[in-house]
């Protein structure tokens, strides 16, 4: 529901919060932060500031319900708030947002609550118990298809089922934390077997992240219709891909080492409830495209089960950081490039009976446009390298090389709405661990 925390016209006593691009009065996102002399512990993003949940709670600016779901938010992890559903999520966001609105009344104790974001350490939001990735991207399948089989780029399935494969949670990081470039096995065309030594052709894959609520029992699948009340929230992902490891290890079972060295996320978890305005349907499939199964099939959730959201992908080098250079645009894309929505992911992956609980991460799969400026992967950009990218300075770049960083930004737009966002999606490529076991440059 929309309600009085959406309202455009709402503005908030922590000035940085009027017109910031990812976090307004009207998105209150949740998060883990450490602040410089304490200990790691729940916060909300508002503006360029993080408020103390623990805080406000010896304060007691929580009363009934309200004070037990921010109880549930002020640990060390987000599981226990993740747990309650949305009613305790839409009871936390009205009390928050009563409390952080101009003439609030914790305006006057401001410096007992907030911390400056610049100052604090931010951490994964939840203890992920499994993380799961989709293929929903159909444009980005389509692309990466195409050059594998160029007169049938899908496989027959992926019109009908959400495909995916059962990720790595352990490797999950924040935001910000650096990127080793992995070691895997790699083969060449020319080589007559397979070497052991550092990926040659690191890449990134644009993702959005789809936090799990309350779960469901095993051996109960979730119905599509109930399937939106078990997505707490959302995140940006990026899914670091090995490609020459994933070329030669992906048969048959497809991803493991190529895909386990790392996913990073941007820490706040974007509720459904702040997300309700940005809500859109599910684009149209082509006519002669397939009907999804009864268990995927749901009126409501293709009424409004996709997100307006937009995203940008950028690149900063080791030269242009140097140079005192800002990052460049890659590329852009949009959320409704996804083939199958969220709640969908969910009834596919629950259908078997398979139990999910609080703090599963899902990532959606690689998100491409449909235009050449649109592509959520270097794979697709470059066409596995073959057609380097050129950047703005005169550098090109085929694949990822060290100390590149790669940022992932989006904004939730709607007409007549404040803009919300997701704070940004980052990651250094540090150089590889040396090995005496590497074969080859």
């Amino acid at each position: 529901m929309i309600d009085a925390t959406h309202d455009p016209g709402l503005t908030s006593w922590v000035a940085s919060a009027s017109g910031h691009d990812d976090f307004p009065i009207q998105n209150l996102p949740v998060g883990i932060f450490s602040p410089p002399d304490g200990v790691a512990r729940g916060g909300v993003a508002i503006g360029d500031a993080i408020l103390d949940l623990s805080a406000a709670l010896e304060l007691g600016l929580f009363a009934g319900p309200t004070q037990a779901a921010a109880e549930a938010a002020a640990g060390s992890v987000l599981n226990p708030f993740l747990a309650l559903g949305a009613p305790a999520r839409q009871a936390l966001r009205a009390a928050l947002s009563a409390m952080l609105a101009s003439g609030g009344r914790a305006e006057s104790l401001a410096s007992r609550l907030l911390y400056r974001a610049g100052d604090c350490a931010l951490h994964l939001p939840a203890a992920i118990g499994d993380y799961t990735d989709f293929y929903a991207g159909l444009h980005h399948a389509t692309n990466a298809g195409r050059l594998l089989r160029p007169d049938n780029p899908l496989m027959p399935n992926y019109k009908y089922v959400p495909v995916a494969y059962h990720a790595r949670a352990s490797s999950v990081c924040p935001s910000g934390a650096p990127v080793r470039r992995p070691h895997g096995q790699r083969k060449r065309p020319e080589d007559a077997s397979p070497l052991y030594g550092p990926c040659r052709s690191l890449d990134y894959e644009l993702e959005l992240g789809v936090w799990i609520g309350p779960g469901n029992a095993l051996g109960e699948p979730i119905p599509i219709g109930e399937a939106a009340a078990h997505i707490a929230g959302l995140c940006l992902l990026n899914d670091w891909s090995a490609r020459d490891i994933q070329a030669w290890e992906g048969q048959p079972l497809g991803p493991f080492l190529a895909k386990n060295f790392q996913t990073s996320i941007s820490p706040w978890i974007v509720t459904t409830e702040a997300l309700t305005p940005y809500r859109v349907p599910q684009p149209p499939r082509r006519a002669d495209d397939p009907t999804p199964l009864p268990y995927l099939s749901d009126v409501g959730d293709q009424r409004l089960g996709a997100y307006n959201i937009g995203f940008d992908v950028l690149l900063l080098t080791p030269t242009m950081r140097a140079a005192g250079q800002p990052p460049c645009r890659l590329s852009s894309a949009h959320a409704t490039d996804l083939y199958w929505t969220a709640a969908q992911m969910v009834a596919h992956h629950s259908s078997g009976g398979c139990n999910l609980r609080p703090g599963d991460l899902f990532g959606s799969g690689t998100i491409s446009a449909t235009t050449p400026d649109g592509c959520g992967c270097l794979l697709e950009m470059t066409r596995r390298g073959q057609d380097p990218v050129r950047l703005p300075n005169g550098e090109s770049r085929a694949f990822l090389q060290d100390g590149d960083d790669v940022i992932f930004r989006a904004q939730c737009r709607a007409p007549g709405r404040v803009g919300i966002g997701f704070g940004e999606c980052r990651g250094q490529v540090v150089a590889a661990i040396p090995t005496s076991h590497s074969q080859g440059a």
